[in-house]
């Protein structure tokens, strides 16, 4: 155990030391795999904003895992073409992993998602080398993992990174708050300082006022949430989850993804998240990575992903979803500019002219800074400039037009579009304008049949 925490790779008997290089037969480039990122646009208004704006902190490019002392010949093997079924049969090793490249950004729930056996446990295994490569690169924050020598790796695990598992790994014959705290205890950090961010973290997770309880004193969704608080002891800034909430009973499961959801709305961490379960990959993620046979298939939020599969075996895996109790509103908004109006108080006649100009019948009012302020329709406004001495926007608002918010399930907001005069205005927690959602968008969502 502490093995793990001081940074020495505990499931894989190669060196921590800088990873050879293994390049391609006459040094020739392999050529990756062109996993599918989707085409369909995202509207600005997904879980996480990072998910489409924030910088990359994880660039991992072309990296294969050969479970060999000896990867060369298996990807020579690779590098020619061959699959891992054909490397297997001629030289008995196992291909893990197979020419992945993807990113990471700052701020999002990334889910790695696959079947048993598609390679997404040792995927995650490779981004903080507990185990080794065989090939590629894995750059962190501009630094690349895989040529770390094992003190630099360490500094990375123990200031930067934390893993939770399947397992809850709790000490049995240690409370609440000092499993909490094992990781800096290992990392040297002081008894005062330790217990201070322990008892941070148990706060974190609602469980400060059982920091004396043992793990044989809890339930498993309180074991699970120790866990949780020990990664989040030392503040990282980014986070590996390898099915951590797969060994919970369903309600508990949920009752933990609402946490996660809750702890990333306040922390905005980046976290990397394992999932064989569509259901909680689409609930979490802000991006989806699907894995099969140790390849990278596709990449995308689940909104692409669900619009554009990239093969059958994509969407063979979504065939079944309901996207109505998956989509959020904000995932199917839609902003068009020439629909929107910006405020300027006691001046409505522009505002009617850019809608007539641009023959919309309906138009959403917000401010310069994208605050939504109110729904109005030309007859509104031509009515507000006649009837009112000093015409006024308030007065031109639909009444009975309100607002959904971007996280509500598009099940929940199905007859409000549907009844609704105009499409239905979306925000986001700051009432930020996103789009709106008409019933022919909503439809064109909801029908995925090619």
């Amino acid at each position: 155990m502490k093995a793990a925490f001081e940074g020495i790779p505990n499931q894989d008997p190669a060196s921590t030391a800088p990873l050879p290089s293994y390049p391609a037969p006459n040094g020739a480039t392999p050529t990756p795999r062109a996993y599918t990122p989707a085409t369909v646009a995202r509207p600005a208004n997904a879980k996480s904003q990072a998910s489409s704006a924030g910088e990359v902190r994880l660039d991992v490019s072309n990296v294969y895992k050969i479970f060999s002392d000896d990867p060369k010949p298996a990807l020579d093997m690779l590098y020619a073409g061959a699959t891992k079924d054909e490397v297997f049969k001629k030289l008995g090793v196992t291909v893990g992993v197979k020419d992945a490249s993807f990113q990471v950004r700052s701020g999002e729930i990334f889910v790695i998602m696959g079947l048993s056996g598609s390679g997404k446990s040792t995927m995650i295994r490779l981004l903080n080398r507990l185990i080794e490569p065989s090939a590629g690169k894995i750059v962190f924050d501009g630094r690349d993992l895989v040529t770390m020598s094992r003190k630099e790796l360490i500094g990375v695990r123990r200031k930067d990174m934390s893993m939770v598992f399947q397992s809850f790994a709790l000490m049995p014959h240690l409370t609440a708050l000092d499993n909490a705290a094992f990781g800096l205890e290992i990392a040297g950090v002081p008894k005062p300082k330790r217990v201070e961010a322990a008892m941070e973290a148990l706060k974190q997770v609602g469980l400060d006022q059982y920091h004396a309880r043992y793990p044989r004193e809890m339930s498993g969704g309180m074991q699970q949430r120790v866990g949780l608080a020990r990664a989040l002891a030392n503040n990282p800034t980014i986070m590996l989850m390898d099915e951590a909430f797969s060994a919970l009973d369903p309600l508990i499961r949920t009752e933990m993804q609402d946490e996660l959801l809750r702890l990333q709305r306040e922390h905005k961490r980046t976290i990397i998240f394992i999932s064989h379960d569509l259901d909680e990959a689409m609930r979490i993620g802000d991006r989806i990575a699907i894995m099969e046979g140790g390849n990278i298939v596709q990449v995308g939020t689940p909104f692409e992903i669900l619009r554009n599969p990239a093969d059958d075996y994509v969407r063979s895996f979504f065939r079944n979803v309901d996207v109505s109790r998956v989509l959020r509103a904000g995932d199917v908004a839609r902003f068009e500019e020439e629909k929107t109006v910006i405020r300027v108080p006691g001046v409505l006649q522009p505002a009617l002219e850019q809608l007539t100009d641009s023959k919309n019948e309906y138009g959403y009012v917000r401010d310069h800074d994208n605050n939504y302020h109110g729904t109005v329709s030309r007859d509104s406004l031509e009515r507000a400039i006649t009837e009112e001495g000093q015409p006024r926007f308030v007065h031109a608002f639909l009444p009975d037009i309100d607002p959904v918010h971007a996280e509500q399930p598009l099940h929940d907001v199905m007859r409000t579009v549907a009844s609704a005069e105009c499409a239905v205005p979306v925000v986001d927690d700051q009432n930020k304008f996103l789009g709106a959602i008409s019933p022919a968008t909503l439809l064109k969502t909801l029908n995925r049949e090619k």
